[in-house]
């Protein structure tokens, strides 16, 4: 029997709000959560509805409102205790130091700041001082995904903003976010999000 699931996913870094903030007395238990994070966490009862909720609205925020939604849910996710861990061993997951932390972050915010051109795996690998194979390798082993799946899931994630804005026109959202052509930036927002671009636009418009 087949299952109706939806993902949500928010991409951010640690330090993305400073790398100060974490230092704040105010800020104490995201040191810990992140720590918690390393082990997996699957949230349950009103934190889950409440995490829900706040991912869905920053769907349709801008601006700072995004901001404080993320904030929120960092809050949600520090302050509950209705979660339980997916493993019990910290090094089921890989453990990262922090010079190789700060290589991860330097490729993550290239990334971002360059989504719209043509980023070749010599040009990261490069920028991380790795061999285009050992680079393939690391970054897999850092974010359980290939480089190229995550350009093309930020590239998604920008498109869809753009289709909420609903100010420019479909293909010119295409190639905006890198696409070198319409067909595949159907193929791939489908298999990212798992409806069509347009379906996409009348499910959070209308």
């Amino acid at each position: 029997r087949e299952l109706n699931t939806e993902a949500m996913v928010i991409h951010f870094l640690p330090d993305c709000l400073g790398k100060y903030m974490l230092n704040l007395p105010e800020a104490y238990l995201l040191p810990k959560l992140f720590e918690k994070a390393k082990s997996g966490m699957v949230i349950n009862g009103t934190a889950k509805e409440k995490l829900v909720k706040l991912m869905r609205s920053a769907i349709d925020a801008t601006n700072l409102d995004r901001i404080i939604i993320l904030l929120s849910i960092l809050k949600t996710l520090a302050e509950t205790d209705e979660y339980s861990t997916i493993v019990t061993s910290k090094n089921t997951f890989y453990q990262s130091n922090e010079s190789e932390t700060l290589r991860i972050n330097k490729i993550c915010n290239y990334t971002l700041s360059n989504y719209k051109k043509d980023i070749t795996l010599e040009e990261v690998a490069n920028l991380s001082n790795l061999s285009v194979t050992s680079f393939c390798r690391y970054f897999k082993l850092m974010t359980k995904k290939t480089f190229y799946d995550f350009l093309i899931e930020i590239r998604v994630s920008h498109a869809c903003r753009f289709l909420i804005e609903n100010k420019l026109p479909t293909e010119m959202i295409c190639f905006d976010c890198g696409f070198n052509n319409v067909s595949n930036f159907y193929r791939h927002f489908k298999k990212v999000t798992g409806m069509t671009p347009l379906d996409y636009k009348r499910k959070y418009l209308n």
